[in-house]
């Protein structure tokens, strides 16, 4: 379980195959920033992107560890198939601060960008989220967009999907990896878990 407050932004340095063809996952090696890994252990959950992952090997020395990520999980994210930032989180503890919402690490659907620009002193983001999401996202509603907790401010349907508009403040920008985004990208998304909950109850007409 996480937060979607991002404790660090690191970088895939490394993408290794584990096997000969596409059935077959990847092992990436991630460089984290200095004493990030110093509580983490062998086997210990690290949300990269997202995207729950379990560390596989840990190098707190060199501040490097890995994982392996199935041909299944490939499939169904983003940017955690070729070298570059991701924004990182540890698994939340049971006495944490629950400082944005609950975050499974479990991508439901890959958004596009559609607009990203300064407003003022802060940026506005716009996604474009696949049609089978819409009806889980509302004005002020939670959304993790490549494992980052952001509050959605507007939303817009189409037959396209649901295009949402986030406020991102400067402080966001600055420390996660959010700021290397354009139009066209795509992002990882995960609905608030509690939306999900109500839409199988409402379904199930109990």
């Amino acid at each position: 379980m996480f937060t979607g407050i991002i404790t660090g932004v690191g970088r895939i340095v490394e993408v290794r195959d584990l096997g000969a063809d596409s059935s077959h996952g990847k092992q990436l090696v991630v460089q984290a920033p200095a004493g990030y890994l110093d509580d983490v252990g062998l086997g210990d959950s690290i949300a990269l992107n997202g995207a729950c992952m379990t560390a596989t090997r840990v190098e707190a020395a060199t501040g490097r560890f890995a994982i392996d990520i199935s041909a299944e999980s490939l499939a169904h994210t983003s940017g955690l198939d070729r070298p570059g930032t991701v924004n990182l989180e540890k698994a939340l503890r049971a006495q944490d601060r629950l400082g944005g919402h609950l975050v499974s690490g479990h991508v439901d659907g890959l958004g596009e960008v559609s607009y990203f620009a300064p407003v003022g002193e802060s940026w506005e983001l716009r996604i474009l989220t696949p049609p089978e999401l819409a009806k889980y996202l509302a004005y002020k509603g939670s959304i993790t967009v490549n494992g980052v907790s952001l509050t959605v401010n507007r939303v817009a349907d189409s037959a396209r999907g649901c295009e949402l508009s986030i406020n991102l403040i400067p402080h966001t920008v600055q420390n996660t990896a959010l700021h290397t985004l354009t139009a066209g990208a795509h992002v990882n998304l995960e609905i608030d878990l509690i939306a999900r909950y109500v839409e199988r109850m409402l379904s199930a007409g109990v």
